[in-house]
């Protein structure tokens, strides 16, 4: 590796030298925000003549030998492309500038010196030779006349009309100086001798953060031999790019997909920020016939990936109807179980039906724990290893007899659970995402001309008990009626509706939205033809015996929709274990073992369960203890007076003391937060004595 602080401008003017950007090289991205700072910088330098030099970083490339067909020096540059992108596209503008000034020797100059190799043929002409998709855009730039619009999107464009306005005969001269005083450290690698992709991943402190996703193609491209870049890139990376895309918000997601695809791969979910290191110790690229291998499988999944980002491009209405409730729901933690599945409909291994199935499964799973409130969290260990309980020949069962099973913070609520938790949850305050698909599905169940809420402006959620109620409810429901209403049930289902009329209906007294006919348009909830509003038509007042009625109405709806799996399983849990968090009061019975993190631990009272339990987890975590406050919960100390160690306290370590005078159920309260706190919660397992 050799190293030199050299000038930016005696560095483009190289004669006979092409600098290439490989295909592995992510997108020219930089934003208005840098380009403004390097002009400012520029400016300032070109306006001081104390300022000597200023240095912009570094610009890392590899000569690899390769020369263009008419015999040009090619560069791949491999650290620098958005600096040296965007100081062309400064010297571009400086050019076309000294075309409408007609000054044909700045033109020449900065033509023949800065832009072009002059005696190249035509298609080699360009000394930057960006990736392909910026290609047309620096073409455009560089020759269009008569203000020729470019078709389509591009920084480079974007950017370059910045310079283009910025630019000016008042300025230009001051940007030339500027520019004669940019130095860079010049690193030249040599392949032979260097890492280029380990020192690539080291010199990545300066400009725009590279994602994981660019770090992998980087990773995977940068060793191969020019031939292989293009092939590997043009067959699959950038099919997988083009896949892994959020297409509405036109935003890539191939750093996410990639990490779902090492989750499926791994049953582990990597660190976000650890998705390049996880990918690089689980697929190597020693060969390209095994670069090949892998990257054929996460092409394929991509695919479904697709049309888990983006329902839109699902060509069945059916199955597309189903996976924008998904987008809805945002279960994105799914999509590595997901995308399996798509696959197995997409090679028809199953049929249209279970597919459907398959996802209504999966929301009524997901959307059944919201309303419960169980953590989320819990979610990623169940779905990194639910394909792996599919049985082929028994699909749908496998999946279903799978979920229920599950216990503690990882179970499917019941009917009863679910209902009770959807009376009193504030369903008002939620994720519009979330709160649009509840009330959009309850009111198109079974509904064959289905009302849009989402984008449609017309039709809001109303509250029928206001939110700033007219002074007429409290005099109607007497202020002890009126409080509780406004406390307990104001944003509960039972007191939430859909209309047309909103800001008609206001805040006023509930008859008078009810029969509301002002101008003879209807506005009332007795002329509506929302189903949400069928039960409240003919209602004489609205109070909490109403609320809980209508609630009762819709929880009915509720199961209809979001349905618990209709199976017959036999709980195969060995020896009656079961989750702690899932255990009947520990009152009055007795523990005769105990497993956590798959240690089977004999104990003989409830104590000694308490005990052995806080000394695993504390020699497990014991970080946790201290700057979560479960330290000061379970009252654990260092320093304790003697004689009340007997009676009180037992040893947990040679330092430390738990206290151990409560009651059995607090013990099991204490412990539940701690594994809570430890993401343990679905590895404590007891059993009781027969």
């Amino acid at each position: 590796m050799k190293a030199n602080e050299t000038k930016v401008d005696k560095f483009l003017a190289t004669n006979e030298t092409t600098f290439a950007i490989p295909v592995y090289q992510r997108n020219y991205d930089w934003t208005l925000t840098q380009c403004r700072q390097l002009l400012y910088d520029i400016i300032e330098t070109g306006k001081s003549d104390k300022i000597n030099a200023h240095f912009i970083g570094s610009i890392v490339y590899v000569h690899d030998d390769v020369y263009t067909a008419s015999g040009l020096t090619e560069l791949t540059i491999i650290d620098g492309q958005q600096r040296l992108t965007t100081i062309t596209l400064i010297y571009i503008t400086l050019y076309r500038l000294a075309q409408q000034l007609d000054n044909q020797m700045l033109v020449n100059r900065i033509h023949k010196t800065y832009l072009i190799n002059e005696f190249a043929p035509e298609t080699e002409k360009l000394k930057l030779k960006p990736t392909e998709n910026n290609k047309e855009a620096l073409h455009h730039i560089l020759n269009s006349q008569n203000g020729e619009e470019f078709r389509g999107y591009s920084k480079i464009i974007e950017n370059f009309n910045f310079f283009k306005n910025s630019i000016t005969a008042d300025n230009y001269e001051i940007i030339q100086r500027g520019l004669s005083k940019l130095i860079f450290i010049d690193i030249a690698l040599d392949r032979q001798r260097d890492n280029p992709q380990r020192i690539f991943e080291s010199l990545n402190s300066t400009g725009l953060e590279l994602s994981q996703a660019d770090l992998i193609r980087n990773y995977i491209l940068m060793g191969l031999s020019r031939t292989n870049q293009e092939k590997i890139y043009k067959t699959y990376w950038e099919i997988i790019e083009k896949n892994a895309k959020d297409e509405t918000l036109n935003q890539t997601k191939v750093s996410d997909f990639i990490r779902d695809f090492l989750t499926l791969k791994n049953k582990e979910i990597p660190n976000k920020s650890n998705v390049y290191v996880t990918f690089k110790e689980n697929f190597p690229t020693e060969t390209v016939e095994i670069l090949e291998k892998n990257l054929s499988e996460i092409k394929s999944l991509s695919k479904f990936y697709n049309k888990l980002v983006n329902p839109k491009n699902e060509e069945d209405k059916a199955v597309r109807q189903q996976l924008e409730f998904i987008n809805k729901l945002e279960i994105n933690v799914a999509f590595p179980f997901l995308m399996k599945v798509y696959e197995d409909y997409s090679n028809e291994l199953i049929d249209k039906q279970i597919f459907i199935s398959v996802l209504t499964l999966m929301q009524s799973f997901s959307f059944r724990r919201f309303i419960v409130g169980l953590p989320t969290n819990a979610l990623n260990k169940i779905f990194m290893s639910l394909y792996d309980k599919v049985e082929q020949d028994n699909y749908l069962f496998s999946i279903q007899k799978s979920l229920l099973l599950r216990a503690g913070v990882q179970r499917f609520p019941r009917d009863t659970e679910t209902i009770n938790a959807l009376k009193e949850k504030d369903v008002y305050n939620i994720k519009s995402k979330n709160r649009t698909y509840l009330l959009e599905r309850l009111e198109n169940y079974q509904n064959n001309e289905p009302v849009v809420i989402d984008g449609n402006s017309d039709i809001t959620i109303e509250h029928i008990f206001p939110q700033n109620p007219d002074p007429k409810w409290k005099l109607e429901l007497g202020n002890e009626e009126y409080n509780f209403i406004k406390e307990t049930y104001l944003n509960t289902i039972g007191n939430l509706t859909l209309s047309g009329n909103n800001g008609k209906l206001g805040n006023k007294y509930f008859t008078e939205k009810q029969k509301m006919n002002e101008d003879g348009k209807e506005q009332g909830y007795k002329f509506s033809r929302l189903w949400l509003n069928r039960d409240i038509k003919d209602k004489e007042n609205w109070n909490r015996t109403e609320i809980e009625s209508r609630a009762k109405v819709i929880a009915e709806r509720f199961l209809n929709i979001w349905q618990y799996p209709d199976i017959q399983i036999e709980n195969t849990q060995e020896n009656n274990e079961i989750n702690i968090f899932e255990a009947e009061d520990p009152a009055g019975k007795k523990i005769e073992y105990y497993v956590l993190l798959e240690q089977r631990t004999s104990v003989s009272s409830a104590k000694d369960f308490y005990v052995s339990v806080f000394k695993q987890l504390f020699e497990l975590s014991s970080e946790l203890f201290f700057t979560t406050g479960l330290r000061e919960r379970i009252m654990l100390v260092s320093d304790i007076n003697i004689e009340r160690l007997e009676r009180d306290y037992e040893k947990l370590n040679d330092t430390y003391y738990l206290y151990t005078n409560i009651v059995n159920s607090t013990k099991f309260d204490r412990i539940k937060e701690a594994l809570t706190i430890l993401g343990l919660e679905d590895e404590l397992t007891i059993k009781y004595a027969d």
